[in-house]
């Protein structure tokens, strides 16, 4: 079959199967396998079979120095197995120099893990990872990253943003320097984002992974120019031109603790509106609202969802699960427990599980 079907149909061929078919085929032959774990194969059939999956991947510490540990939720199934029943240990190839590896993003089960200048993009479905080329900018202070799939060009790629400290020592008083890892490429690139780069705007230190929708990225910022208000700031992956997107006018202020995501396939905000600092330098959350952008470009078009109110002390909220459920952290001395949380009937669903919660 190798010999006589061109590639294109072998590769929509493997596109359709099951990922446990496409792990057993490996075995089959050399070239079997060589198809399977090529970058064709192992980054565009991601974008098929990940679209609708109700998937979780949960990352949690060994008693070990520097391993972790992953297990695989699947509900995709519409039957009654318990979760126990659906839990899958996944094997993790790779051993961190610190604690633990940072996460980049998830994008159609695709992962970016780093650590320092290490970055790792790790396909757990079908267990092969790739070590990228180390970024040729370094020695720049602060750097904001993405991981984003760029739909015109069929492409994955890792967002690499360095601000440049001035004498003064201000922030986005000079533009950054913008490097993009694309995976069709496999080397980084000094783009000419940083042309495009807004003045006076600003990342968001505040701890949260970038969304990817519609072929660009998109990060928590302040405008510290006259609007003196929280923005997100996209970059387009295609283009690679920065674009601001203002926010509800007078709702979002200065540095307002948010994060984006994408809600039924529309750019979204997790929005923490009440934050107290309590023992163990955690912030207690009073209630945490969910707005999205219902026509896309459209700033009128922002919409606040609902609000959750959750009688817990310490949380968070991580993103958006199957039928629209939200997925929920209980922060908590020396672990974490995690929940679902339907918004419509208000039920809370203890996931059962501590410590570290990925999206697949």
């Amino acid at each position: 079959m190798f010999e006589y079907l061109p590639f294109e149909v072998l590769l929509e061929i493997l596109h359709r199967l099951p990922l446990k078919s496409l792990i057993q085929f490996r075995c089959v032959s050399k070239s079997c396998n060589s198809l399977i774990t090529s970058p064709a194969c192992i980054y565009s059939s991601l974008t098929r079979s990940h679209s609708d999956s109700n998937k979780l991947i949960v990352r949690y510490l060994d008693v070990k120095p520097h391993v972790e540990r992953y297990k695989l939720i699947d509900e995709d199934n519409d039957n009654n197995d318990s979760l126990s029943e659906q839990i899958q240990d996944l094997e993790f190839p790779l051993r961190s120099s610190f604690a633990y590896f940072q996460l980049v993003g998830s994008v159609n089960g695709l992962f970016c893990l780093y650590e320092e200048n290490r970055f790792i993009l790790w396909n757990p479905c079908i267990r092969k990872f790739i070590t990228l080329p180390k970024p040729s900018v370094t020695g720049l202070f602060p750097c904001y990253l993405a991981l984003g799939f760029d739909s015109r060009n069929n492409d994955y790629k890792v967002v690499r943003i360095a601000y440049q400290l001035v004498e003064n020592r201000s922030l986005g008083a000079k533009p950054p320097l913008v490097e993009v890892y694309s995976v069709r490429e496999g080397s980084w690139r000094i783009t000419s984002g940083g042309d495009s780069y807004p003045p006076k705007i600003t990342i968001s230190n505040w701890p949260h992974q970038a969304a990817s929708l519609n072929g660009a990225v998109y990060f928590p910022a302040n405008d510290w120019g006259e609007a003196q208000s929280s923005v997100v700031l996209s970059f387009d992956l295609g283009d690679e031109v920065f674009r601001v997107i203002s926010l509800p006018y007078g709702k979002f202020k200065l540095d307002a603790r948010f994060g984006t995501s994408v809600f039924k396939g529309m750019l979204s905000l997790i929005c923490y509106e009440h934050w107290d600092m309590g023992e163990y330098y955690m912030c207690s959350v009073k209630s945490c609202s969910v707005w999205v952008m219902k026509e896309y470009g459209v700033v009128d078009s922002w919409t606040k969802q609902f609000t959750i109110n959750l009688d817990m002390r310490y949380w968070k909220v991580l993103g958006f699960w199957k039928n629209d459920h939200i997925l929920v952290q209980k922060i908590q001395v020396p672990g974490s427990m995690f929940f679902s949380y339907d918004p419509e009937s208000q039920q809370v669903n203890n996931l059962g599980f501590c410590l570290y919660l990925f999206l697949c």
